[in-house]
């Protein structure tokens, strides 16, 4: 069974001292379980960067392994939004005794800023109803989201990207783990692929291995379905060199081989604008018209014309030089 675990969960942190990359958090947020006290928290943040996984610690290191689960409530609040669900499931949870001689119960509301906003308003009054048996742990991706009475009641803990030294750590122990050999630039790629998300990071590393357990830069840009950047950047250079019909068929042959959408292939054409060959005032333009088409393409244009008229803007930037 545990060769078949999905490693994001194999590989979630079970102490505090597990948490990579969030130090400051971790410190304070231990203060509080320290003390057997603390106040409604509101963890914002991207996806991956341990949210949840803190939430979680916090429950096993204030309640102890046998009883958290008892007296940790985990709601998503994407897939249960609306008010009923905090007026009923959340309230009869909240007003109960916590089980054991802790000093009180804890909710998880995972991507709470989906809550409606009739919702927020309920909770707002179930938080200060039942603070004696109950603390709320509110996570979002945008706290600006929450309505602001909520995030007054709570202590507020913003979240970033981890750091290439956290993600370095994380792949060091699943490497030593499941005995995997992973060459120098497919480690670098992958810290640079994942955007600082450990989920990402973990279930890339997981689809590599089910292939092969010797991780090479080759694999990992097959399995997490990006160009490689000097392919891409030799059709960028080709369209600034004014040879326009060979950098389009070179980019759409990228998009055909590793099986890239436009809002894909947009983002990494924006992240090598800056080592092109260009004035950094054609840069300047460039990076703006990969905004502009972007926006297009998420307003539904046709991604494929889109990305032809991203090339002809670089064409002609190229024949101003």
């Amino acid at each position: 069974m545990e060769s078949s675990a999905i490693w994001t969960e194999k590989y979630r942190p079970q102490r505090f001292s597990d948490i990579k990359g969030q130090d400051e958090i971790v410190k304070r947020v231990q203060a509080f379980v320290k003390e057997k006290n603390m106040p409604h928290l509101l963890f914002s943040g991207p996806a991956g960067t341990g949210k949840t996984s803190l939430s979680m610690v916090v429950a096993k290191e204030l309640f102890g392994e046998d009883k958290w689960r008892q007296n940790f409530l985990e709601l998503n609040a994407s897939d249960e939004r609306g008010i009923d669900i905090v007026r009923n499931k959340v309230k009869d949870f909240a007003r109960t005794k916590a089980i054991g001689n802790v000093p009180f119960k804890i909710i998880y509301l995972d991507e709470s800023d989906a809550l409606t906003k009739e919702a927020q308003q309920a909770l707002r009054r179930t938080m200060e109803n039942f603070t004696r048996t109950c603390r709320f742990i509110l996570a979002c991706n945008y706290s600006s989201k929450i309505l602001e009475p909520i995030q007054s009641r709570c202590a507020i803990f913003r979240f970033k990207p981890l750091e290439k030294k956290a993600l370095d750590k994380i792949i060091d122990n699943i490497q030593e783990g499941e005995q995997l050999k992973i060459d120098a630039d497919a480690r670098e790629a992958l810290t640079e692929i994942c955007f600082g998300d450990c989920r990402r990071l973990e279930n890339i590393l997981q689809s590599c291995a089910s292939l092969s357990k010797h991780i090479t830069l080759e694999l990992v840009h097959s399995i997490a379905s990006i160009a490689k950047p000097a392919e891409l950047k030799q059709v960028l250079e080709q369209a600034l060199s004014n040879n326009f019909v060979k950098s389009r068929e070179g980019l759409f042959s990228i998009m055909l081989k590793y099986g890239l959408s436009g809002m894909d292939i947009i983002r990494q054409i924006q992240s090598q604008v800056w080592g092109l060959s260009a004035k950094n005032e054609a840069k300047l333009r460039l990076v703006e018209a990969c905004g502009e088409i972007e926006f297009r393409m998420v307003e539904g244009s046709d991604a494929f014309i889109q990305l032809e008229a991203l090339l002809a803007r670089f064409a002609l930037e190229g024949s101003k030089e």
